[in-house]
């Protein structure tokens, strides 16, 4: 079997592995969005108070 077969069967086989992975139950696109929004409202904050220059 060569490099490139190989590699391809590999691919193939990862890739038929990944379409049952996704979508884990304990991960919930509110909370996931929810945390995205407070980390990036902290960042804001946190940049404004030190640029208090302007």
């Amino acid at each position: 079997m060569s490099l490139p077969s190989t590699a391809t069967a590999q691919l193939v086989s990862l890739a038929s592995e990944g379409e049952h992975a996704g979508n884990h139950e304990s991960l919930s696109a509110y909370v996931t969005g929810g945390g995205a929004l407070f980390a990036l409202l902290l960042l804001l904050w946190i940049t404004t108070r030190f640029n208090r220059d302007r």
